[in-house]
């Protein structure tokens, strides 16, 4: 993710602090100096990180720190607290629907901060919230953005409103307004032009987009890993379009992303969504509070949740508890959990999201083994038939190096897997017998 190295920095700071019964005046000035260096490191804009450092050492050096039985844990709390106001505040902001339909979000952006794509994963969002987004190609300039509109529409099965290369990008944006109401789509999603570097014939034709189709949202798409020319783009499109909202892209990139902290307090504007992956799916709501606490290494618990709702379904979910009450899971069942795991990201995205977790851990879990290992685990399942898939006990000698064979994997491998899945089984029949199912059973009464 993006703040790796300020989160890492950030947790030694404090981890300094936790040795210390008490803190004094120089401690908490000592740590100051080093949070200070670490956001500029970061790439965080100076003035802001100023602001940001006088505000926690005013509130850092009251009584309620120095003289508090947790210090540490205080401190952490002011850090989070502040780094969660300069990144938007405690409540999420969504995007805003005009009571006359269509509703016109306007995409706008430097080339190569990812704007189509965005494009793409915006409407894969909305049509997940029963919406029937429509795409406009309006960039008419920049080789195949129009072709590659419309292979992302074919892959997220959303429409895409295009006129060619030939036709003038306000035209366009009219024209898909007019077919937006005649067929029903909203909203309109314009996906505009940009360029290498802001020019004046670029804001003027976006000017004119914006007065004839009156957008409701005119989002900025940033591109997280350009450091302070990703603050300095910010400033000049609001001051020309007056946007209305940020989508971070490339927050999953190995970069610094302390510009990404400094969008919110330039512009004035929320940063509403983060792209944290390369799937078009990979688009979250901007949590400030959240995003916070993972720099600080306090987990993400409730993205996490948010995820596997919007992953699982709900009647699979019910069916597979019913099934392991009865100590019927199978290996049909474990390959079906492994794909729907795999929905929610790698292991280093899920951990990462765990309180407590560190760098070191992640490193460990994320390696390129334990990806093949997933790849085999799946392999190896597919290979067997129904019958053995539903009772593994029957897989004797033979049907091991037939599975192997099948699978491209070790007959070793195969042993592995029935081993422990073996081991899970007799785990769950553990947790739903004895106290444990009665348990359950009077919680279900409660309900």
């Amino acid at each position: 993710m993006a703040f790796e190295s300020l989160g890492d920095k950030l947790q030694g700071v404090f981890k300094k602090l936790r040795g210390k019964g008490k803190l004094t005046e120089k401690d908490i000035k000592e740590a100051m100096r080093e949070i200070k260096l670490a956001l500029l490191e970061a790439d965080v804009n100076f003035k802001i990180v100023k602001e940001f450092i006088n505000k926690v050492s005013e509130k850092a050096l009251g009584a309620d720190v120095l003289e508090s039985l947790t210090p540490s844990q205080q401190l952490v709390k002011i850090v989070n607290d502040e780094l969660t106001e300069m990144i938007g505040g405690t409540e999420a902001q969504t995007l805003q629907f005009s009571s006359k339909s269509p509703t016109v979000i306007m995409m706008c952006g430097l080339q190569g901060a990812g704007k189509t794509t965005a494009t793409a994963k915006l409407a894969l969002h909305l049509s997940k919230q029963s919406r029937r987004p429509l795409m406009v190609a309006c960039d008419v300039y920049r080789p195949a953005a129009v072709k590659q509109l419309e292979v992302l529409g074919k892959q997220i099965n959303q429409p895409v409103f295009s006129m060619g290369t030939d036709t003038d990008p306000v035209t366009i944006a009219k024209e898909a307004v007019k077919y937006a109401v005649q067929h029903g789509n909203n909203p309109v999603i314009l996906d505009t032009a940009g360029r290498l570097h802001i020019d004046e014939e670029l804001m003027e034709e976006l000017r004119n987009i914006k007065a004839e189709t009156n957008p409701t949202e005119i989002m900025l798409v940033v591109d997280a890993m350009t450091g302070q020319d990703a603050v300095n783009v910010a400033k000049t499109f609001n001051e020309q379009l007056e946007i209305t909202g940020v989508i971070l892209s490339k927050l999953d990139g190995d970069t610094r992303g302390g510009a990404a902290l400094s969008v919110k307090q330039v512009t004035g504007k929320p940063i509403k969504f983060a792209s944290v992956g390369e799937k078009l799916n990979d688009l979250d709501v901007f949590h400030p509070d959240r995003m916070a606490s993972r720099i600080l290494g306090m987990g993400d618990i409730l993205s996490l949740v948010d995820k596997a709702q919007a992953e699982f379904d709900e009647k699979e979910a019910i069916a597979l508890e019913a099934k392991i009450r009865k100590s019927q899971f199978d290996l049909d069942d474990f390959l079906s959990q492994l794909k729907q795991i795999k929905k929610l990201g790698s292991f280093s995205q899920i951990l990462g999201m765990l309180p407590g977790v560190d760098r070191k851990m992640l490193d460990a879990v994320d390696t390129e083994e334990n990806a093949k290992r997933m790849v085999h685990i799946e392999a190896i399942i597919q290979s067997m038939t129904q019958e053995e898939r539903r009772n593994p006990k029957i897989i004797g000698a033979n049907r091991k190096i037939r599975i192997a064979q099948g699978s491209g994997t070790r007959v070793q491998d195969v042993n592995q897997l029935l081993r422990q899945f073996a081991d899970m089984q007799k785990m769950m029949k553990q947790l739903t017998g004895g106290k444990q199912q009665k348990m359950i059973n009077r919680l279900r009464k409660m309900r």
